[in-house]
């Protein structure tokens, strides 16, 4: 399982109508609900915002007025092929005036995800059982940890420095007995 480790953008155009993808990082719904109103607030003049996305494994797509399969489904065909989770794929389509038919439209929206991905491999990054773990620890200790830690974190201060880690289990182990742990939960990480 893979997950994109930045946004990617790509344009095509085909009998005249540009297709524009954007493949956003998401992890949540409401995430899904503001990238979705901030690209129709930013493209107001495209003819259609058909996307798709996985959460967690959970799926959806959305013709957005294309003739019903054309654009959603060929569009989540693409992000299982690549084996995404966590990705949002909007192809926002202009119209330029040549009627593409259903075969046409299914082989445009594949054919624009595909090449955002194809053209951004780069990009992917594999996804892996992991924790996410939640520490606060004196100032004292923060040189100390920090140099053992071979993952992502995140750190803010008040009366001590709060780390949200994000590890594999052995880096899990390793911590949990060196430190108080406030909050741990199991999620797919970033390898």
């Amino acid at each position: 399982m893979f997950t994109i480790r930045e946004n990617i953008e790509n344009k095509i155009i085909i009998n005249k109508s540009i297709f524009i993808t954007k493949l956003i990082k998401i992890k949540s719904i409401n995430e899904l609900k503001d990238n979705l109103k901030e690209i129709k607030d930013n493209y107001k003049y495209a003819t259609h915002y058909c996307y798709a996305y996985i959460i967690n494994n959970y799926k959806k797509s959305s013709d957005d007025g294309e003739p019903k399969g054309t654009a959603g489904i060929p569009i989540m065909e693409v992000l299982d092929r690549f084996k995404l989770n966590y990705v949002l794929c909007v192809v926002i389509r202009y119209f330029g005036g040549i009627k593409l038919g259903s075969g046409g439209l299914i082989r445009a929206y594949r054919k624009s995800a595909s090449d955002a991905l194809n053209l951004n491999k780069d990009k992917l990054v594999e996804l892996i059982d992991g924790y996410v773990i939640k520490i606060s620890i004196p100032y004292s200790q923060q040189k100390e940890l920090e140099k053992n830690l071979d993952c992502n974190y995140d750190k803010s201060y008040d009366e001590f420095v709060n780390y949200t880690i994000k590890c594999n289990n052995k880096q899990k182990e390793l911590l949990c007995e060196k430190y108080k742990i406030i909050n741990i939960e199991q999620e797919k990480i970033e390898k």
